[in-house]
């Protein structure tokens, strides 16, 4: 597979524990994704999809079973110093702003942090003021010494995001970023996000629940149920032509969205230790439930045969669903292909 300077992916990503009863839990499960330079990508799905062990798989946080964390043509270096390197060029901002931040450290100190950590030469003073800056705090100085008490839960979030930019990180990963925010606060974030893309030419993954927010910030989307990829492609194609039943629920309740009638799943994301056969998403699967995947002769397929993800289309859309496989000439071998 060709790799290229800062770009971030993954390969058959699997990370396994085993529960205190002994059993084996697969949170991931074969996981490919693909975050380059300048671009935004969105990791979504519901709560136990597996979204923020993969984030914390791809911050070197979590050690795979197996598969590999790839960037900037390299497979990560897991020792102290590897890491450390790795952790300067792609950085995590945190969902929970008010817990992320020490609460007896001044906004400058939670800004500098980084910088000591790294040993980054320079004006220290000066690069904190620029972080803040780049983060839409202004004037910086007029920030250094307050604590986070004393700041709105956007502002919050902005130092967050300012103490991630002093270390003039590649990728930035994104874990819920606005979803403890106020609506009008929201797009504020995310217009930052978007600001940041263009100015710096960040990539940034952004983990979330939200389909509606991915609509809005992402280049690309990526769907996750039960520990791997489901469906993910360019956003226009994905979200104006979902081809997963999983990504067409999610879809049908986002509010912005009135041509779908909406979806309603029933029941939970199986538990990891209980892997279904077959699709891991045909016991919620509406298609089965409605008889449209009988009619289509694929039911038993769906309730035995695992499917791995399909050959793109011209648009580089990619699903793994045995539906969508009958509508995609010559995909019946199932190969698996590279990351998405």
């Amino acid at each position: 597979m060709t790799r290229t300077s800062g770009v971030l992916e993954t390969k058959g990503l699997a990370v396994q524990f085993t529960t205190r009863s002994g059993q084996v839990a697969r949170a991931l499960d074969g996981a490919d994704l693909r975050v380059g330079a300048g671009e935004v990508v969105a990791l979504v799905g519901e709560s136990g999809s597996g979204k923020t062990t993969l984030a914390r798989t791809l911050m070197g946080l979590e050690r795979p079973t197996s598969g590999e964390v790839w960037y900037g043509g390299e497979p990560l270096d897991y020792s102290g110093a590897g890491l450390k390197a790795f952790r300067r060029r792609v950085q995590m901002v945190l969902q929970d702003p008010a817990g992320a931040l020490n609460p007896r450290h001044t906004v400058y100190e939670s800004v500098a942090e980084g910088l000591r950590l790294h040993g980054v030469s320079g004006s220290e003073t000066e690069l904190v003021a620029a972080a803040l800056s780049s983060a839409g705090l202004r004037p910086p100085e007029a920030l250094f010494l307050r604590y986070p008490h004393e700041l709105s839960g956007g502002q919050r979030q902005r130092v967050l995001i300012a103490g991630a930019l002093a270390l003039e990180p590649d990728l930035l990963i994104a874990d819920e970023p606005v979803s403890s925010l106020d609506a009008s606060i929201r797009g504020e974030i995310l217009a930052l996000l978007l600001r940041l893309r263009q100015e710096l030419g960040l990539g940034v993954l952004v983990v979330t629940h939200d389909l509606g927010l991915a609509w809005n910030i992402a280049d690309r989307i990526a769907v996750m149920y039960l520990g791997r990829i489901v469906e993910a492609g360019p956003t226009e194609q994905v979200l104006m032509d979902p081809r997963h039943p999983y990504t067409q629920a999610l879809l049908s309740v986002v509010p912005e969205i009135e041509r779908l009638t909406p979806v309603v799943l029933h029941g939970e994301i199986p538990d990891p230790t209980k892997i279904p056969s077959g699709c891991r998403f045909h016991p919620r699967c509406p298609a089965l439930a409605d008889g449209s995947a009988a009619a289509d002769g694929v039911a038993d397929a769906c309730l035995n045969v695992g499917l791995e993800i399909l050959p793109a289309d011209p648009h580089g859309h990619h699903v793994a669903c045995h539906l969508a496989a009958l509508r995609m000439p010559g995909a019946s071998a199932i190969p698996r292909t590279g990351s998405l």
